[in-house]
C-alpha cells in the first residue's frame, strides 16, 4: 500500500497542463482525479515503475537496470541453456513466469532450466516494477516482478535479460512513430533516446513486445508516442510478434543449432512441453494466445490490461 501512496504522489508531482496535442484535445486532470489516474498509470505501465520509484540514474527506460550510470554493454548468454532461479517471495508467480518462459522456448532454441550450480543464472525477484539489465552480467542476475506484472510484462524483462533493448529505440523509427516531448514526464526524456544496436537486418516491429505503448511516462494522461500509421496494436503485451522470435533466433544462432543437429530443442523444466511444432505463429494484430491463456488488453491504451484499469 505504501507503494501505491508513493507511486501516486509521484505521478500527481510530474502533472502538468498541455497547451497543444497533436493527438486529441489536451484537458487538465481534475484535481480529486489524480490518485486514480496515479494507480491506473501504475497498474497500465508497471515496467516504468522500477525507475519512478528508485528515482535513480542507474534506470534507464523505466525497466532496464544499469550496472553504473553508464549503460550495460549488452553481452549475450554463452549457452542455449539458461539457469534460473525463483525467489521464495515470488512463489505465487511461478505459473505466469513458466508461461513466460514457454512463451519464448516454444518458438526458439533457447531452453530453461533450474539452476544447481550454474554461476551464472537469472533470478526472478520482487521489484518496485517489472525491471532487468540487458545481457548477462555475471552471477546471480535479477529479474524483477512488481504485483503489477502480467505475463507479458515477464517476457518483455526475459528479453531485455537475454540482450534485447527497445525497439522503439531504433535509429530508423522516425518513419513508424513520432515521440511527443511536450508529453513526457519532466527528466524522463532519456528514456526516449534512440540507440545504436544490431537489428539483424529485420523490419520496424511496432508490435513487437519489447515497444513502449503510447502512454509510457506521460506526464497528463496524454499520448508520448503515437504511430506515423494508425496501429492498434502498439506496445501489446499478449505475445511474441514473428520478428521478435526471428530476433532471438538469429542472436542466438538458432537456424545453426538446426543445421547441426537436425532439430532444436525448445524445453522449460517444469514449464511446460516446449513444443516447437511448425504451425502458423499469430499475426501480432491477433491477440489469439499460443501458451498460457493472458489477460486481456484494451489495445487503445496502448497495451494496458483492461482488468487493471478497473480500479475506477
Amino acid at each position: 500500500m505504501l507503494s501505491l501512496l508513493i507511486a501516486a504522489l509521484l505521478f500527481a508531482e510530474n502533472l502538468k497542463d498541455v497547451n497543444s496535442s497533436p493527438v486529441r484535445e489536451a484537458s487538465k486532470v481534475p484535481q480529486e482525479d489524480w490518485l486514480i489516474t496515479a494507480l491506473d498509470y501504475m497498474e497500465s505501465y508497471p515496467e516504468t515503475l522500477q525507475e519512478l520509484l528508485s528515482k535513480s540514474s542507474a534506470v534507464l527506460e523505466g525497466d532496464i537496470m544499469l550496472l553504473s550510470e553508464r549503460n550495460a554493454v549488452e553481452n549475450t548468454w554463452p549457452t542455449q541453456k539458461i539457469p534460473y532461479l525463483i525467489s521464495p517471495e515470488l512463489a505465487s508467480r511461478t505459473e505466469d513466469i513458466l508461461s513466460a518462459i514457454t512463451m519464448i522456448t516454444e518458438r526458439t532454441c533457447l531452453t530453461f532450466h533450474i539452476r544447481t550450480t550454474e554461476t551464472n543464472h537469472l533470478l526472478f525477484k520482487i521489484g518496485k516494477g517489472c525491471a532487468s539489465y540487458v545481457g548477462i552480467i555475471g552471477g546471480e542476475q535479477p529479474v524483477f516482478v512488481a504485483p503489477q506484472c502480467i505475463i507479458g510484462n515477464i517476457v518483455h524483462e526475459i528479453l531485455h535479460a537475454l540482450g534485447f533493448h527497445h525497439e522503439h529505440t531504433r535509429t530508423d523509427r522516425e518513419q513508424y512513430i513520432t515521440i511527443l516531448p511536450h508529453n513526457i514526464m519532466e527528466g524522463m526524456q532519456r528514456n526516449f533516446n534512440m540507440q545504436q544496436g544490431n537489428t539483424f537486418n529485420l523490419p520496424y516491429d511496432i508490435t513487437s513486445i519489447l515497444h513502449y505503448g503510447g502512454g509510457f511516462f506521460s506526464a497528463n494522461g496524454l499520448a508520448t508516442i503515437v504511430p506515423v500509421k494508425y496501429m492498434k496494436n502498439m506496445g501489446q503485451r499478449v505475445q511474441m510478434t514473428k520478428l521478435d522470435i526471428q530476433k532471438v533466433r538469429h542472436l542466438y544462432k538458432c537456424d545453426a543449432t538446426v543445421t547441426q543437429t537436425g532439430k532444436e530443442s525448445g524445453e522449460v523444466d517444469k514449464a511446460g512441453s516446449g513444443s516447437n511444432a511448425e504451425e502458423e505463429i499469430p499475426n501480432s494484430n491477433n491477440t489469439s494466445q499460443t501458451t498460457a491463456p493472458l489477460q486481456p488488453l484494451d489495445t487503445t491504451t496502448g497495451g494496458c490490461n483492461v482488468s487493471q484499469t478497473s480500479l475506477k
